[in-house]
Order: structure tokens, then C-alpha cells, then sequence
């Protein structure tokens, strides 16, 4: 059994990491102002700038034909957007500009575990928040069916995309890259399955996408009374998924970089054009 002390020990680092990993975000004002702005706008235009004329379609999820107005129709989709960008973009800002700094923490001996639990834990906080934020502002527009089901979908594609932010704050090396893969991944990912557009969102390749799980249940939430738990565990796979992806560019990323003396080595800038590299010089030997 483990120790209190250790006990102890443990939690304080958890909560620590977690306390950083919290303010980071809070720290991240784009993000705030494209929370506060960005959610509502985007809703709103989805809503207003599509016809309230009834869609048919079928419905994978329950397999029943639905009627709905189709400006409620794109609305889900754009609060699904929403969600997914600005969740992806905190985490992989996150990510991103925290890289080094985690380097440095696992280097000194910091277990990287409590880290992966913290970055854990503020994106499952920054998703529901999110996610919350996002099924109030859709219930001023209109009253969904199943509207805890809509705030699950929400969620559950958030946490999606925010995995893939860590991976992609861990794996590309500039920040532009990191934008356009969220941002094209969100777009095309739920563009391919709006009901409104594409005659193939019941089928087909969209089965596949990331965001298939949420899709289906977030429009079943809205336009029928079926509980979706199959569709929610799907999404639950994808973010599985994403998570291991994360975990193991985490894990690259802040290995020990032990050189053959047994000593550190400078982790090189992130932009080598920034500054010369130092790769392999030991600390405290001038490179040459």
C-alpha cells in the first residue's frame, strides 16, 4: 500500500500540473474571446442563414425518417464546429507553447504521468465548459429534444479534437501547421456529414470520420427521443484513439535526452532558425 507521505506527494504534484495547465488556458485570451464571440456568431449564422423549410432524411442512428427545419439542422452542425475548433486550438496552443517547458519539468525529474493527467484534466474542464456553453446558446434558438444527449455529443467532440491538439502541438514543429491541420480536419470532417448537404452522411466514408459518433447522436438529440449510447461509445473509440496518439508524442517528446556522458543535453529551440543548435554540445561544454 502506499505511503501517506507518497500520497501526499502525488497529489501535490497532480494538483500542481493541473493548477499550470488551467492557467495556461485562462492565459490564452484569443481563445477566451473566440469562446465568448466565436460560439455565439457562428451559431447564430448557421441558424439565420439557412431556410426553415423541413429536410428529410434518414437518420443513421435510429434508422427513423426526420423532418426538421434545416437552420436547426445546420446548427447543430456549426455547434459541433465550434466546439471541435476552439477545443482543438486551446489544447494544441497548450501544447505548443508548453513543449519545452515540459521537456524541461521530465528532464529534471518531474513524473511525466501527473503531467499527462493534467493536460488530462483541463481538457476534459475546457470540453465541458465548452460543451455547456455551447447547448445553452442553441437552446436560445430553439429547444432541442434531448438536450443532456446534445450537451454529451458536444463534449465527447471536443475531447476529441482536443487530443488531436496535444498530438499536433507535439508533433509538427510550427504553429501555422498546427492551425490549418484543426482547422481543415474540423471543416471537412463535419462539412462531409451535414444532412443538408451531402445525400451520403447515413453512409459511406463518413462512417469513418472523427466526429461520425457525435454527429449522429448530436442529431438525435435534437429531432428525437432515442437514447444514443452506442453512438456516444464510437466517439469515446475516437477519442481512445487520439488520446494514444497523444500519449506517445507526449511521451517522444519528453523522454529523458540523456547524453553518452550521463549528463543532460540542451534541448534544442523549437525554431532552429532562431537560434544555433546545441543538439549535442553537454551542458557546461561550449559548442564548437
Amino acid at each position: 500500500m502506499t505511503p501517506p507521505r507518497a500520497l501526499r506527494r502525488n497529489r501535490t504534484l497532480f494538483l500542481t500540473a493541473a493548477r499550470y495547465a488551467l492557467i495556461e488556458h485562462l492565459r490564452n485570451r484569443f481563445a477566451m474571446v473566440l469562446i465568448a464571440l466565436f460560439i455565439p456568431v457562428w451559431t447564430a449564422l448557421a441558424f439565420w442563414s439557412v431556410p426553415s423549410t423541413n429536410t428529410r432524411f434518414r437518420l443513421r442512428a435510429t434508422g427513423r425518417l426526420l423532418t426538421p427545419h434545416g437552420n436547426q439542422l445546420t446548427e447543430i452542425t456549426g455547434a459541433l464546429n465550434a466546439v471541435t475548433l476552439i477545443v482543438g486550438f486551446m489544447m494544441f496552443a497548450a501544447s505548443f507553447a508548453g513543449g519545452h517547458f515540459d521537456r524541461r519539468l521530465a528532464l529534471a525529474g518531474y513524473p511525466r504521468s501527473h503531467l499527462v493527467l493534467a493536460k488530462l484534466t483541463s481538457l476534459t474542464l475546457a470540453s465541458a465548459a465548452v460543451a455547456a456553453y455551447a447547448t445553452l446558446l442553441t437552446r436560445t434558438f430553439w429547444a432541442p429534444e434531448q438536450p443532456v444527449l446534445l450537451a454529451a455529443a458536444l463534449f465527447c467532440a471536443g475531447i476529441t479534437y482536443g487530443a488531436l491538439g496535444v498530438a499536433f502541438g507535439s508533433l509538427l514543429r510550427r504553429e501555422v501547421e498546427g492551425m490549418f491541420a484543426i482547422v481543415m480536419t474540423s471543416v471537412i470532417d463535419l462539412a462531409l456529414q451535414n444532412p443538408l448537404y451531402s445525400s451520403s452522411s447515413d453512409g459511406g466514408v463518413v462512417r469513418y470520420l472523427p466526429s461520425y459518433g457525435a454527429m449522429q447522436a448530436a442529431t438525435g438529440a435534437g429531432f428525437s427521443t432515442t437514447p444514443l449510447p452506442k453512438y456516444l461509445a464510437i466517439q469515446a473509440g475516437w477519442f481512445t484513439a487520439a488520446a494514444l496518439i497523444a500519449l506517445l508524442a507526449f511521451h517522444c517528446r519528453t523522454r529523458n535526452t540523456l547524453g553518452r556522458s550521463g549528463r543532460p543535453r540542451v534541448v534544442p529551440p523549437r525554431h532552429p532558425e532562431a537560434a544555433p543548435r546545441t543538439d549535442d554540445v553537454p551542458v557546461g561544454e561550449p559548442p564548437a
